[in-house]
């Protein structure tokens, strides 16, 4: 029987809460589709972090480096000043493990109510993928004459050939699974060395894959395009910064940000890619179930995905939309059930195996990608 090792962070606020539930839906998952993992529990957040002064540690990494994946929940306190959790373990993480690829589906599922007037689930089904691990978030930068009114600050931006490539390569393998299209999302009228490069790799990569079509678009426009015609899109890619804030965007879209969900990937084995809703730890509601696990489900399908589990992810991409398309709200008390409550919903649909599947399912293009990948060159 096929088994995996997964580390679980399940974080701080909403975060314990999603994760259970997205955990009962694993347990469903494993029963139906003949797969077995083993789950570590990993202490890593704001309350770890008060009473330890730890962040991310060697001897955590270590720990984290000898899984399949990570489950990961959400992190932050107000107890803890920003900036401190987020680099010193979200980032340190992606860094620790060369997750290479932030992955996030913008999918509006049948049901599932969005701000934008008219928008249909046909219209609404893209992958942006962002490189993760540069740009301006490589933390170098540099303040002089602090505290004076001459104080000046620097922050660089970094774009290497190597990073790059595997953004753009593994854009491309996905647009080859999907419908063929992929979108290069970038600044070049002026952010112009950064925007050469992106774009020389777009191109070399490209004749690799002559069955892709693609195109440019500013990322300005891209903001402008995203909410108005989002069949525009198949797949983006995209750096690290731009692609922060335009998920965020695609999040409206699909219904907000408690049913998004991402993942950040390393592409050659060596270390464990790691999922995660997108929403944050929400103290306010922590441990009232007012949070919505969709974007924790998906997460896991998408793990799952990942991992092989091509006909698992499906499923339970499936059963979290059927549930979803299902609730008077998308959040609070007014979803008419607590969190785990809807966890164990999907996770009823997942064991039954009774939920209409979701056509050009990401989850189960995600499992074809990373196979190829996995193949010896």
């Amino acid at each position: 029987m096929r088994s995996h090792s997964i580390a679980v962070l399940p974080g701080d606020g909403v975060g314990p809460e999603v994760t259970s539930a997205a955990l009962a839906v694993l347990d469903a998952a494993q029963e139906r589709h003949g797969f077995t993992t083993t789950r570590t529990d990993v202490p890593l957040g704001a309350e770890h972090y008060l009473a330890t002064g730890e962040l991310l540690e060697d001897e955590a990494v270590e720990q984290l480096r000898g899984h399949d994946a990570i489950l990961f929940g959400a992190i932050g306190s107000p107890a803890v000043a920003p900036g401190i959790l987020e680099r010193g373990i979200i980032l340190a993480l992606r860094g620790a493990m060369r997750q290479a690829i932030n992955l996030r589906p913008v999918r509006l599922y049948p049901g599932v109510p969005t701000p934008i007037s008219g928008l249909t689930p046909e219209r609404c089904d893209l992958v942006i993928v962002r490189e993760n691990t540069e740009g301006a978030y490589v933390a170098q930068g540099s303040t002089v004459h602090r505290g004076t009114p001459a104080q000046v600050a620097v922050q660089e931006s970094v774009n290497t050939w190597y990073a790059v490539e595997r953004a753009v390569d593994f854009a491309f393998r996905l647009a080859s699974e999907r419908r063929g299209r992929l979108t290069l999302c970038h600044k070049t009228n002026v952010l112009v060395e950064a925007g050469r490069l992106w774009t020389a790799v777009m191109e070399e990569v490209g004749s690799r894959f002559p069955d892709v079509e693609t195109d440019y678009v500013h990322v300005d426009a891209m903001c402008m395009h995203l909410p108005v015609s989002p069949e525009r899109f198949d797949v983006v890619v995209t750096d690290n910064l731009f692609g922060d804030i335009v998920t965020d965007l695609g999040a409206v879209l699909q219904g907000g940000l408690g049913v998004a969900a991402s993942g950040n990937l390393n592409l050659d084995g060596a270390a464990p890619s790691m999922f995660e809703p997108i929403h944050g730890s929400a103290p306010d509601i922590a441990g009232r179930g007012w949070a919505n696990p969709a974007g924790a489900c998906l997460s896991l399908a998408m793990m799952l995905g990942h991992l092989g589990e091509g006909e698992a992810a499906a499923a339970v991409e499936s059963a979290t939309a059927a549930v979803l398309g299902e609730l008077p709200a998308l959040a609070g008390a007014g979803m008419g059930a607590s969190t785990q409550e809807l966890g164990d919903r999907v996770a009823a649909l997942v064991r039954e195996g009774s939920a209409p599947m979701v056509e050009g399912s990401l989850m189960s293009q995600l499992a074809r990608v990373m196979a190829g990948l996995r193949q010896p060159s």
